[in-house]
């Protein structure tokens, strides 16, 4: 079964952020390559959306729509509804991701 895979404007512009970021430490290129990776584990939630596992900080508040996948250390945090995939946050794996996650839940 193939799922469509939508990536909603948040997790757009975390992708953006990522580029941006990585471009300006180290290179235009590095920074595509990279997004390529990102995009390809993105891309691969068409074919096994339920292969993810759930958020460890989702499942202490009792959250359990959302998984997630890696690129390490970026973490594609996605909902599954119906036949779409939506994604909706890509997260640097490194920083402090519950308190960006709760931020972002008390937000929408």
């Amino acid at each position: 079964m193939r799922y469509k895979v939508r990536i909603d404007d948040v997790a757009a512009a975390d992708l953006l952020a990522i580029y941006s970021y990585v471009a300006g430490k180290d290179s235009p290129e590095k920074a595509a390559v990279l997004l390529d990776n990102i995009e390809r584990v993105m891309a691969s939630l068409e074919s096994a959306p339920g292969r993810g596992n759930y958020p460890p900080e989702m499942k202490r508040w009792a959250i359990v729509d959302f998984r997630e996948v890696f690129f390490k250390p970026y973490r594609i945090l996605y909902e599954i509804r119906e036949k779409t995939v939506f994604v909706h946050a890509v997260l640097d794996g490194r920083r402090n991701c519950e308190e960006l996650l709760q931020q972002r839940l008390l937000r929408a």
